[in-house]
C-alpha cells in the first residue's frame, strides 16, 4: 500500500505524562507500549541515504514490515511538516527478504529499537516513541490536524523537528562521544558502561 506521510516531532519529557496528556486531549490508545525493532538496508555506497530513502525491516506488534520511503515529487525542504511517499506490506519471511536484499547488494546498515505506544483520534495518529536515546512523539496527519493535534497537546511548533531517527542518533552520537553503531538498547547501554 502507498500512501503520504506526513509527520512532525518532539520531545517528550516524561512518557507517563505524556500519555495521560494525550488522553485528556481526547486520544484512544490504539497500541499499548510494544518492542520496536527496525532494520535499515542501503548499498556500500549508501545510495538510498544520498537520494533521502529508506528501505526498512520492521518488527513490531507480531507483524514484520518492510518500509520504502521517498520524497514526493514535489518535495518542498522549506516546508514545516516532513512528507514522504510511503510504501509497506507485511512479510511473512523477514530473513528471506533480508538476504534477497544482500543478494542484490543491499546490506543491513542501521538497527534501531524504541517502545511504541499508538493513539488515534479518528483524524490522525499520535506516536510516542521511548528510545534509548530519549523520549519523543510523533504526529501523523493532515497538516492542519497536526497544528490542531499541537494545540490540543499544548506543544509548541518552536518544539517540533523533522529529524529521522537515524539523523537524531547520529547527532546523539556526536555529542555524548558514544562508540554505538546502533540505537538498540543493547548497544547503547553497554556504550555507556564503557564511557
Amino acid at each position: 500500500m502507498q500512501h503520504a506521510e506526513i509527520e512532525l516531532k518532539f520531545r517528550v519529557g516524561d512518557a507517563r505524562e505524556f500519555h495521560a496528556r494525550a488522553l485528556r486531549a481526547g486520544f484512544q490508545i490504539h497500541t499499548e507500549r510494544t518492542l520496536e525493532r527496525n532494520t535499515l538496508f542501503d548499498t556500500s555506497e549508501r545510495r538510498l541515504l544520498s537520494e533521502r530513502q529508506i528501505l526498512r525491516l520492521r518488527e513490531y506488534n507480531g507483524r514484520n514490515l518492510l518500509t520504502h520511503k521517498k520524497p514526493p515529487a514535489d518535495n518542498d525542504d522549506t516546508s514545516f511538516y516532513k512528507e514522504r511517499v510511503e510504501t509497506e506490506t507485511d512479510v511473512a519471511d523477514p530473513d528471506a527478504l533480508a538476504t534477497v536484499f544482500v543478494e542484490l547488494g543491499y546490506g543491513p546498515v542501521f538497527r534501531y529499537e524504541k517502545f511504541r505506544t499508538e493513539f488515534r483520534d479518528g483524524q490522525g495518529e499520535l506516536l510516542l516513541d521511548e528510545t534509548p536515546i530519549g523520549i519523543f512523539a510523533e504526529l501523523e496527519g493532515t497538516p492542519d490536524w497536526i497544528d490542531r493535534a499541537l494545540e490540543r497537546l499544548n506543544v509548541s511548533r518552536e518544539l517540533c523537528f523533522t529529524d529521522s531517527y537515524g539523523r537524531m542518533f547520529l547527532d546523539w552520537k556526536q555529542r555524548s562521544a558514544s562508540l554505538a553503531e546502533n540505537m538498540t538498547f543493547e548497544e547503547i547501554e553497554s556504550s555507556r558502561a564503557l564511557v
